[in-house]
């Protein structure tokens, strides 16, 4: 177990060395203690030789406990933090991200030596199961809302302390292996914050964001590097990603083909992040939602052509609730109630659309769309003319 501490205070240094080998009962022995008063040595000392766990004065004047652990995160995702400070206020914030602990200044042999048991007891990152394979055999989900899937099939909700962390860490997802920088997410995060006090709430949820993962047993990482942080996945899959590769690689919409299609469409639960209301997951939200749209049209008049009334109506009005400003689904829901006679269908819909088109949208329907509906009156006022003669 090799273990670095960082401490300005050269006495508060020295103790935490000493108590660390004196301590007694906790199963991590061989213990190797290196200390350090600058945290740019600290992270020069750790690129030589990876540390297991480490101990972080919060408040020091090259940089704080937050920094110092985001760049040596970095280098090495599965280290152990443990934050040390001397005020409260920096305890529960330790606390509120999820770290391995928090020790406050003085710190006691035997509240050391809880914490020593819980390194104790922390699997290692990445540790294969009983048979020997990954458990990291995982899907992360973003379409409808966050949550991932695990190796035997179960759906899981993620536990958040902070609203910001899941934001972060969605937005994240958004870029995945790409670097977005500082600045970017305390703009779109923190906008009203001062330059401090948002580089804190940004370490904050990067910290709550790593610690949650690791909960969760997958295999993604956060780097820091360029002054920017990335999400990179390791032996994990993304819903959206692996919808759109079944999408791409299907065949033709056909009779014999429908099956499939429909076991793709039944993948698609919702939108990307559609519950979590976040404005700048908008235009992805409209490029799966017209993809989705594209397919379910394409699903629906297979189904028609096969006499699959009852399905295709029900994927047509979900073509119309998903985009009530896009005519296909109106178009296509107007045709298929007029071959089955259902006028009143029809005239409510036709309505529908004009209704909405006017108020939502200050439009008409199309003139191709009014030509058929004005052309399908005539017919049944043509049909009733002729019943009435006869």
């Amino acid at each position: 177990m090799k273990i670095i501490l960082v401490d300005d205070e050269y006495l508060a240094l020295k103790k935490m060395e000493r108590l660390l080998q004196s301590l007694e009962g906790v199963n991590l022995e061989p213990l190797t203690v290196r200390a350090f008063q600058s945290p740019l040595q600290a992270l020069d000392a750790a690129a030589e030789d990876a540390p297991d766990l480490a101990f972080l004065d919060i408040d020091m004047p090259e940089m704080t406990g937050f920094e110092l652990a985001d760049r040596l995160l970095a280098m090495y995702p599965g280290l152990e933090v443990v934050f040390v400070t001397a005020y409260q206020e920096f305890a529960i914030k330790a606390f509120e991200i999820n770290a391995l602990d928090y020790l406050l200044k003085p710190i006691h042999p035997d509240r050391l030596a809880v914490t020593m048991k819980r390194v104790a007891s922390s699997p290692p990152a990445g540790a294969p199961t009983e048979e020997g394979r990954s458990v990291n055999h995982m899907m992360l989900c973003c379409l409808k809302n966050l949550h991932f899937r695990s190796a035997d099939g179960k759906l899981h909700s993620f536990s958040w302390r902070t609203l910001k962390a899941p934001e972060l860490f969605a937005y994240l997802i958004y870029y995945r292996n790409k670097t977005v920088s500082k600045q970017t997410l305390i703009d779109l995060l923190w906008p009203d914050f001062n330059l401090k006090r948002a580089t804190t709430q940004l370490h904050t949820a990067i910290y709550q964001i790593r610690k949650t993962i690791k909960t969760s047993g997958m295999d993604l990482h956060i780097k820091f590097q360029d002054e920017g942080y990335r999400l990179e996945f390791g032996n994990v899959t993304l819903d959206i990603e692996e919808w759109e590769k079944d999408l791409r690689g299907a065949p033709p919409v056909a009779p014999e083909s429908l099956p499939e299609h429909i076991a793709i469409m039944d993948k698609y639960p919702g939108d990307f992040l559609d519950e979590h209301g976040y404005g700048w997951a908008e235009p992805e939200q409209e490029r799966t939602r017209l993809l989705w749209f594209d397919h379910a049209k394409r699903i629906a008049e297979c189904c028609a052509g096969l006499e699959q009334h009852a399905e295709a109506i029900g994927l047509y009005q979900e073509m119309i609730r998903k985009m009530p400003y896009r005519e296909e689904g109106y178009e296509g829901l107007m045709k298929l109630y007029a071959s089955l006679n259902q006028r009143v269908g029809v005239r409510r819909l036709y309505q529908q659309m004009t209704s909405v088109f006017l108020e939502d949208y200050d439009m008409a329907p199309s003139k191709e769309i009014s030509a058929w509906f004005e052309a399908w009156e005539k017919e049944r006022v043509h049909e009733k003319e002729e019943a009435d003669v006869q």
